[in-house]
């Protein structure tokens, strides 16, 4: 598992945007609820993953802001 960059980020549409934000909320829950039943490898695993979420959300409201501008 590993961090998104700023720059792949920025180079997502908006739709594609959402639709990347849907999968890794999705991940996120599969990996908290695998931690909850029994311990995974690499819990940092979680950590990344919410952080990877707020920086699409990050994006996603720079855009929102910006198309009302």
């Amino acid at each position: 598992m590993a961090e998104i960059n700023k720059e792949i980020i920025r180079d997502l549409s908006t739709p594609e945007l959402i639709d990347r934000i849907d999968e890794e909320r999705t991940l996120l829950r599969k990996k908290k609820f695998a931690h909850a039943v029994s311990p995974i490898e690499n819990p940092n695993e979680i950590t990344i993953l919410r952080r990877n979420v707020a920086r699409l959300l990050t994006e996603l409201r720079r855009r929102q802001l910006a198309e009302k501008a």
